[in-house]
């Protein structure tokens, strides 16, 4: 069971989890060992509340793909465990983003004094384009 929050959390069944090996250097144990794991969790099928569902299938994440599978790869470990935590731990992170609501921006407008600065700047600098043109 991977607890999301105090009040959702997501069965095992709906997680899979495969070993596969490990990519890269790392001597003859990467050529013999299944450590890295691959996680594939289907929104869709899941038992995640439809506010979820949507939120996550709207989030433009290379991990989600266009059928709504999350598909999470990890290999920074040495031991299969440790990337599989690692896993979940970053399923569990991509969940909870989309729990967190987002602040609505408050239209702002400049002050008085910034605005008539700059109207003083422009015409400043209008002014003095103004001393360099020739007079014929």
């Amino acid at each position: 069971m991977l607890r999301i929050s105090l009040s959702l959390s997501i069965p095992d069944q709906e997680i899979d989890i495969r070993a596969i090996r490990s990519q890269g250097a790392g001597g003859q144990n990467v050529n013999k060992v299944s450590t890295a794991v691959h996680l594939r969790f289907d929104i869709h099928a899941s038992s995640l509340p439809q506010i979820y569902k949507e939120a996550l299938l709207k989030l433009h994440d290379h991990r989600i793909s266009a059928d709504g599978v999350v598909t999470i790869k990890a290999q920074q470990y040495r031991t299969q465990e440790r990337n599989r935590e690692d896993a979940l731990d970053r399923l569990r992170a991509l969940i909870q983003c989309v729990t967190i609501p987002k602040k609505r921006r408050k239209a702002t407008k400049p002050t008085k004094g910034a605005h008539d600065r700059r109207i003083e700047s422009k015409k400043r600098q209008g002014r003095l384009k103004a001393l360099r043109r020739t007079t014929e």
